[in-house]
């Protein structure tokens, strides 16, 4: 197993850039949130004044040495981010973007969320650089820098927040690491847990990991939630944690909604 990087004086690895891509996954349907979702998708509606998606990437923006901004969308909904593209493009001149249509036009067909990796790592053949990962639902308060500077060298990694209540984590997944951060046991919705750290959708994945999302599906299991494949991955390879800092919200109904809403207006 690789050593993790020593820390600098503000408690993130020293970073050396290199090329990465990144993946916002934005392909559901969002029926909790009908009728705002009928006609909007989800990570375009407004938290405390911008699209959801426009925190998770201004929160992305920092980090060095990305390529491109790839956003995997339903055929519903792509022109939508495709507009929303353009104009990121002319707020972040220095980044890239493509918005990848999966086909999908409901949730009947839809190809869930790791379907939606594997499809889009092979249509548009990334597998030769590294890739984040993360749901365009996803708001964070503060930089996601440290969890790329934490992530450089292991083979994949998992951003972690502790949500503080034995209940509230069942709805997640729970997740036991060793001393240095590796996770040891992982499982989605526990009837009985024992703690309250939960996997968020925030992934890194080096290049020499990728070509086993082509495996994962090939195998049968599960495409839908994304924290599925670390859930079979952490048994073949390690995979390190990086606590989130600050503030995450995981949008889920009209509640969560309206409780990022003021959070988010009060920061």
């Amino acid at each position: 197993m690789d050593a993790l990087p020593a820390l600098d004086g503000e408690g993130v690895p020293p970073y050396t850039a290199h090329p990465m891509n990144v993946l916002i996954l934005a392909a559901g349907y969002a029926t909790r949130l009908y009728p705002l979702t009928l006609t909007r998708a989800k990570p375009l509606l407004e938290v405390a004044g911008k699209p959801m998606i426009d925190w998770v990437l201004d929160n992305l923006a920092p980090i060095p040495g990305i390529e491109r901004i790839y956003v995997v969308t339903n055929h519903k909904f792509a022109a939508d981010f495709q507009t929303w593209a353009d104009a990121s493009a002319q707020r972040q001149p220095k980044l890239a973007f493509t918005i990848v249509d999966d086909g999908s036009t409901s949730d009947a067909d839809k190809l869930g969320a790791i379907g939606d990796i594997h499809f889009v790592l092979n249509r548009e053949n990334l597998l030769g650089d590294d890739l984040l990962v993360v749901a365009g639902d996803n708001l964070f308060s503060e930089s996601l820098e440290g969890f790329a500077a934490a992530a450089r060298g292991a083979a994949a990694a998992l951003a972690v927040y502790d949500v503080g209540d034995l209940e509230l984590i069942k709805k997640y997944n729970a997740i036991s690491t060793d001393a240095d951060g590796v996770i040891t046991h992982f499982e989605e919705k526990p009837a009985n847990p024992t703690g309250t750290l939960t996997g968020i959708a925030l992934y890194y994945y080096a290049k020499q990991t990728l070509p086993l999302f082509n495996t994962y599906i090939e195998e049968g299991n599960n495409p839908d939630q994304p924290g599925r494949f670390v859930q079979w991955l952490h048994t073949r390879q390690p995979v390190r944690t990086w606590q989130v800092p600050g503030i995450w919200f995981d949008i889920g109904g009209k509640e969560s909604l309206e409780e990022a809403d003021r959070v988010f207006r009060a920061l």
